[in-house]
């Protein structure tokens, strides 16, 4: 039993039942959870148990989720998805590998390889080169299910990485707006490669973002695009200041957005987990308490992660001065230009 609890993902092998609660008392009046009841990153139903089975040594449960999603469409699960069990075979590649070994032309598999290759490259001093290197996989990727948008926002950001030049950008995101219109990753992939083109140039990234929020239905996850353009802005520190109503404007339209997902829901976690950053900075602290309830026990590790290395308690940090008021001592650094600290790297 102790070696197979040892398998199994950091979120599965976390026992609410078997901790003692800290600070339940005042966090159950704010309808907040105790902090010990708050997990990082938890997946949703159905990637839950693929992560799991991949832990115990089955691929077949990941093979069957991606091949779902992919054939019903579901391009924004098929990603987040996608992007998950890359990271989890970067940790625990055994159940990949024979994956990849028993279906090698797999789209799903391609897929795969494709942002596991990027994920390894982007860590490496020699992104540049390495990541040169893995476009062959990023275009079988591609080629196996023409259909697919998610191998063109892995593409963008193997653009951005290599520091491909604006005429090649444009055509990736023809190809995947093509695919996709509103996928909300090649938004973001695209986002983030313009902000770092446009270095300091904030308004042009709130300019494509508000284009791309506006064009979108109402639930699109595009929506929570301009938010985070503002958290962007919000830890940079360069370029000329952004009109405070812009911001707001930003995180209305993100909250506007999360009203429309039910509480308590890993779904929409990351979304309400970057609005409640930007409506802290904002010093809008009754918006962030109600994100806070709604986010529940389910803290991301995305924006937390860009501003500690302890993202979880980075959060708790944060949570408890919205819940208490804010302290003299604020739960990030003093910032860059405009108050926050971001690692350099944001893949």
């Amino acid at each position: 039993m102790v070696g197979t609890m040892a398998l199994l993902p950091p979120f599965i092998r976390a026992s609410r039942a078997s901790r003692t609660p800290r600070n339940a008392a005042p966090h159950s009046a704010a309808g907040l959870p105790a902090d010990d009841e708050v997990l990082l990153d938890v997946p949703d139903d159905r990637l839950g148990p693929a992560l799991v089975a991949a832990a115990l040594g089955a691929y077949a449960p990941a093979a069957e989720l991606l091949a779902r999603t992919r054939e019903r469409a579901e391009w924004e699960y098929h990603d987040r998805y996608t992007t998950r069990l890359a990271s989890f075979a970067h940790a625990r590649p055994d159940w990949f590998a024979e994956w990849r070994a028993a279906a090698p032309r797999d789209p799903d598999v391609l897929l795969v390889s494709a942002q596991l290759a990027v994920d390894r490259a982007w860590r490496s001093p020699a992104r540049a080169e390495l990541l040169r290197e893995v476009s062959p996989l990023i275009t079988a990727a591609a080629q196996s299910d023409v259909r697919d948008p998610v191998p063109w926002r892995i593409a963008l950001d193997h653009a951005r990485g290599t520091r491909a030049g604006h005429k090649y950008f444009g055509e990736l995101w023809a190809a995947a707006v093509r695919r996709a219109p509103h996928h909300y990753g090649c938004h973001v992939a695209a986002k983030r490669y313009l902000a770092e083109s446009w270095h300091g140039s904030h308004r042009e990234c709130f300019d494509f973002a508000d284009r791309a929020a506006q064009d979108a239905p109402a639930g699109s996850l595009v929506q929570a695009l301009p938010a985070r353009a503002a958290l962007t802005y919000l830890t940079d520190g360069c370029g000329p200041e952004v009109p405070r109503e812009r911001l707001d404007a930003a995180a209305d339209r993100a909250v506007a957005l999360s009203a429309r997902f039910p509480g308590l829901d890993p779904w929409p976690a990351e979304i309400r987990n970057l609005l409640t950053y930007v409506l802290v900075r904002l010093g809008r602290r009754d918006d962030a308490l109600v994100q806070l309830r709604l986010i529940g026990p389910y803290a991301t590790s995305f924006p937390w992660g860009r501003l500690s290395d302890d993202p979880l308690g980075h959060f708790l940090a944060v949570r408890e001065e919205v819940r208490s008021g804010p302290s003299a001592q604020p739960p990030w650094p003093p910032g860059n230009g405009h108050g926050g600290h971001a690692h350099p790297v944001d893949h």
